[in-house]
């Protein structure tokens, strides 16, 4: 799968949040909401393609990657209800260095000289990102943020097709467009039900 493909996957997340906010934020999930969870994941089906080759078990990776980000998000909402951004960014990276140190010392290997510069990006962009992430889901709803998750489309689509020569397929253009719909017509659902309360 190339990134596009699997970032398309993965780009259902959002949904996802939307359908456990139920039971682990318990907010309110009405039959709209269900709707367009069930078209978001129709469109996941859409950029799968059963029929061609791009529907493989490889596809999993990403969904399940899905999964887990949105718990990781909802739990995040969840303990911004007592603890500030600061503390869920400490704690999420303390155990993060603590679990890949304990995975990852028995395969290391040094680095080459030309990846530290790379690597030093990857820290200082993804340590921002984290923190950013955990300070929005401190001041705003986890259903109320989900839609800006489908910027990254966005971003892949332009970094696969620009550095990897990638090519969007019809049906990731029709199914991921059918998903980003899926969410954005909960937020603005969500938007409408704030307005009248």
């Amino acid at each position: 799968m190339g990134l596009i493909e699997s970032h398309a996957i993965f780009a259902c997340y959002p949904l996802l949040i939307a359908a456990l906010s139920g039971p682990i934020l318990q907010e309110q999930v009405g039959w709209r909401r269900w709707v367009a969870i069930f078209f978001g994941f129709i469109g996941v089906l859409i950029i799968l393609n059963p029929t061609a080759n791009v529907f493989s078990p490889l596809a999993i990776i990403p969904f399940f990657s899905a999964i887990l980000f949105a718990l990781y998000g909802l739990l995040t909402r969840y303990a911004a209800r007592q603890d500030t951004a600061e503390t869920s960014f400490f704690w999420t990276g303390i155990t993060g260095v603590v679990l890949m140190t304990l995975i990852g010392v028995w395969v290391w290997e040094p680095m080459s000289s030309r990846d530290w510069a790379w690597m030093a990006l990857l820290c200082v962009t993804g340590v921002a990102g984290h923190g950013l992430l955990i300070k929005c889901y401190e001041v705003a709803e986890a259903s109320a943020v989900q839609p800006f998750a489908y910027l990254q489309l966005v971003f892949v689509s332009f970094i696969g097709v620009g550095l990897f020569g990638e090519v969007i397929g019809l049906n990731v253009a029709i199914g991921a467009a059918i998903v980003i719909a899926a969410g954005l017509f909960t937020f603005w659902r969500e938007r409408l039900r704030h307005r009248t309360l």
